[in-house]
């Protein structure tokens, strides 16, 4: 077993077979953060998040200011129902990063799905301030604003988003739509979930609806993207 080995099957989606592999590694070889995080993360692709949250747990125990490790784990929680406490780790992980407009971006969305649309579109501007070419930060953000009713924003955010990433609507198509045609846009889907019941499995196809649009092209969400293998070969990295 080796740790490539590992990697290779998650990338693959064997993700049996990579638990498989990161258990006897972190068996021969304690300590390794990396067999942690990846055993995470294929622990939660199975749905399998309680086991999930172990591994992460011990990430953040040894290195308590890694903004990475501190949002995965946000993740998870809030895959598990836990959404105060999601959202405290989000908190944190801003707190920490304060640069990065990924984590506003991150937080935004949390912020929305727990109803909080004031603070999401404060957290998307924020995002939008450090990084005013993030094409999901403004379509988010319409998402949110058409949400509060405020359909004059929201058609803004949503032409700055289309404008961004080169789309030209349709003469009668005035205005973008979720669920769009791929053909004809990158989708920006907003992922429709309800609060994941914590005594159920995660599924793992929910898992990507839920984190699909909360990442979107700095440097820092790269080791993530492959957490989502297979969803971001239409967007920036």
């Amino acid at each position: 077993m080796s740790f490539e080995k590992g990697l290779a099957l998650y990338k693959e989606g064997k993700f049996e077979e990579a638990l498989i592999c990161f258990d006897q590694l972190i068996l021969d070889q304690s300590g390794q953060v990396e067999f942690h995080l990846y055993r995470g993360r294929v622990l939660t692709r199975m749905g399998k998040g309680e086991a999930a949250l172990e591994d992460f747990d011990l990430l953040v125990s040894l290195e308590p200011y890694n903004t990475d490790y501190i949002s995965d784990r946000g993740v998870v929680l809030h895959l598990l129902g836990r959404h105060e406490e999601a959202l405290s780790e989000l908190d944190r992980a801003t707190n920490l990063d304060p640069k990065n407009p990924y984590r506003y971006s991150s937080r935004a969305f949390l912020k929305d799905r727990l109803g909080d649309f004031t603070g999401a579109i404060e957290d998307y501007e924020k995002a939008i301030e450090l990084d005013p070419e993030d094409a999901v930060a403004y379509n988010n953000k319409g998402i949110v604003e058409e949400k509060m009713g405020n359909i004059a924003r929201s058609k803004k955010s949503f032409e700055k988003a289309d404008d961004l990433i080169g789309y030209k609507p349709k003469a009668d198509d005035s205005m973008p739509t979720i669920g769009r045609n791929e053909s004809e846009k990158p989708a920006f889907e907003m992922p429709d979930f309800s609060a994941t019941n914590p005594s159920k499995q995660v599924n793992s196809t929910h898992f990507l609806q839920i984190v699909k649009d909360l990442f979107g092209k700095t440097e820092t969400r790269k080791e993530f993207l492959l957490f989502l293998k297979g969803l971001f070969s239409k967007k920036k990295s």
